[in-house]
């Protein structure tokens, strides 16, 4: 069984989307830290038991990677509109068996890769050319390795997710994939018009209120 481990918003800068969700959210994200060869940092909010947020976006200070960033941070045309406002991207669902449900992306190329950052150990799916599987409605899949779940080691923010709801032209495709890689329970997929049309919304329970997040 697979289950939601983390929301992921994409932001200009670290500093833009950590304003962001604290002003929409009522409370701000801490931690997190610099991802080694990833050319990425990130800080963290805790939703719960065994499901955070995380606020990514490229680290300045960092050397450029080796392979392209991960939920397809080097691609221009993101990067302009998350100049205007960080926007929720992806999804990440956690897994014992990373390799077997990896199959179920098909058409993309996937290189599963060991990460670490000091006490944490993860093992993640990485699509070869950084982009977001099903334009960010298939999740990516992340194995921990560590003891614990890092939620364990964040305090409490008073903020839990709803629900996670998402809309695609070719809506069977995408319920297809998450069906096979047994998260129907986790997202809620409708169909949108439109050729390139693609809809991500977590919906929140916060200090401030029930809040979209998209």
């Amino acid at each position: 069984m697979a289950n939601l481990d983390h929301l992921v918003v994409a932001a200009h800068t670290l500093d833009q989307g950590t304003t962001f969700i604290e002003t929409l959210l009522g409370v701000a994200p801490i931690g997190g830290g610099k991802h080694a060869g990833m050319g990425t940092h990130n800080r963290v909010l805790r939703l719960g038991r065994g499901q955070y947020l995380e606020i990514i976006a490229v680290d300045p200070d960092a050397a450029s990677p080796e392979f392209p960033r991960w939920f397809n941070l080097d691609d221009k045309d993101l990067q302009a509109m998350l100049k205007t406002k960080p926007r929720l991207i992806a999804w990440v669902a956690r897994t014992r068996s990373i390799d077997r449900l990896a199959a179920a992306y098909r058409h993309l190329r996937v290189e599963i890769r060991p990460m670490q950052r000091d006490d944490l150990r993860w093992r993640f799916a990485f699509t070869a050319d950084g982009s977001l599987p099903g334009g960010g409605l298939i999740p990516h899949l992340i194995q921990w390795e560590s003891q614990t779940h890092p939620t364990e080691k964040m305090p409490e923010s008073g903020c839990r997710l709803l629900g996670l709801e998402g809309a695609h032209p070719d809506r069977e495709t995408i319920q297809e994939t998450i069906d096979a890689m047994d998260l129907t329970h986790a997202i809620d997929i409708r169909r949108i018009s439109g050729r390139c049309s693609t809809e991500l919304i977590a919906r929140l329970d916060t200090p401030v209120g029930e809040v979209i997040l998209d």
